[in-house]
């Protein structure tokens, strides 16, 4: 099953995040199938492929809870 979720990267102390589609067996920080967004908590800057999300929750993968708030917020602004 492919799942949506974020893949941390940054330096310590200092966090950021990539929204990625990958397999839910694999760990949080392995090779991804796509690259779909990214997402910085301390500046709050969010940059999502809406379009993308939709395709791959339409073929059925599946949001983290974190995922799906972002998504969200990145559709308001969007439309």
């Amino acid at each position: 099953m492919l799942k949506i979720r974020l893949k941390k990267y940054g330096r310590k102390k200092r966090p950021s995040y990539r929204i990625v589609v990958i397999d839910s067996r694999k760990r949080r920080d392995g090779r991804p199938i796509a690259e779909l967004g990214f997402y910085d908590p301390i500046t709050n800057q969010i940059t999502v492929n809406v379009e993308s999300i939709k395709v791959y929750k339409d073929n059925g993968a599946q949001t983290s809870k974190t995922v799906e708030s972002i998504y969200q917020k990145a559709q308001q602004n969007q439309g």
